[in-house]
């Protein structure tokens, strides 16, 4: 299947949760001792089920918008032909890819700890790979310069604080996020038509689809819950579903070009520095 499938095993260990301002640094939260070790959540790997399925595009899937890298002809040679833009991409049996699907709501009570590798968000070709990528709280979020020119990362989350990181050269900047946020929209300043969304998740029960829609969470504890589909253009929907023990439980969620424009949750940007309010994100 071409989205990520999560398989874990949740460990006894302390999480520690940082976050990173503008330019460097760190504000957030760490959260250390006995109490996080205490609480964090055990899943019991002999009786825990999964969610599969499919986010598909029913109907005419929209035309693909060329983008025009002229101005970079660097990042152009990357691509094989005319580069697009990725917000609505339908695979050839209609699946959505860049949908964003996690658990809402439902989880036992406690801490989840981050998992020590590191998310990656690469810049080459003048495009963000992935155009969604997940994270867990605290887990590091590698953020790359693949094309050796002058990219600059403007993260803009409404829960934490933000950052505005330029990277002139080939190098990796590292950040992580102290708060659950779905999503945090991504844009670059030198090359308008760069966006990105990051997925920040409190535990690590969420996927992103790729080009054939199909999607798996693993290793869910038995239970109720609400799996939310995000798309940054096609809004948010949910489904209910009951995991049984050492089962599979089913979530199919579909969109259409009817739906574009739909609300989609990001959010305001907050200023770093306290001193005036940003411009709002997103679309």
């Amino acid at each position: 299947m071409s989205g990520m499938q999560i398989s874990i095993r949740v460990l006894i260990v302390p999480a520690v949760l940082l976050a990173f301002g503008c330019g460097g640094g760190g504000d957030g939260d760490a959260d250390t001792g006995g109490a996080a070790a205490a609480d964090a959540v055990q899943v019991d790997e002999a009786t825990a089920g999964r969610v599969v399925g499919t986010v598909s595009f029913e109907g005419q899937p929209p035309a693909p918008q060329p983008i025009n890298m002229s101005e970079e002809p660097t990042c152009a040679e990357k691509h094989e032909g005319q580069p697009m833009n990725p917000v609505a991409v339908v695979g050839a049996d209609g699946g959505l890819k860049n949908v964003y699907v996690h658990v809402k709501e439902g989880l036992p009570q406690g801490s989840w700890p981050a998992p020590s590798e590191a998310a990656v968000l690469d810049q080459d070709g003048c495009v963000y790979i992935p155009h969604v990528v997940g994270v867990q709280v605290g887990q590091t979020l590698e953020i790359k310069n693949s094309d050796g020119l002058l990219h600059n990362i403007n993260a803009k989350p409404s829960e934490q604080r933000g950052f505005n990181v330029s990277q002139p050269t080939n190098m990796t900047t590292e950040r992580t996020f102290s708060q659950p946020e779905v999503m945090i929209p991504v844009e670059c300043d030198v090359h308008g038509w760069m966006e990105a969304y990051i997925g920040v998740s409190e535990h690590p029960y969420f996927v992103v689809t790729g080009e054939d829609g199909s999607f798996e969470i693993a290793n869910l504890p038995p239970g109720d819950y609400v799996i939310e589909a995000w798309h940054e253009e096609y809004g948010t929907q949910t489904q209910n579903v009951t995991v049984p023990a050492s089962g599979e439980a089913r979530a199919e969620f579909s969109y259409s070009a009817s739906m574009a424009g739909a609300f989609v949750p990001l959010g305001e940007p907050i200023d770093p520095h306290g001193r005036h309010a940003l411009a709002a994100g997103g679309h």
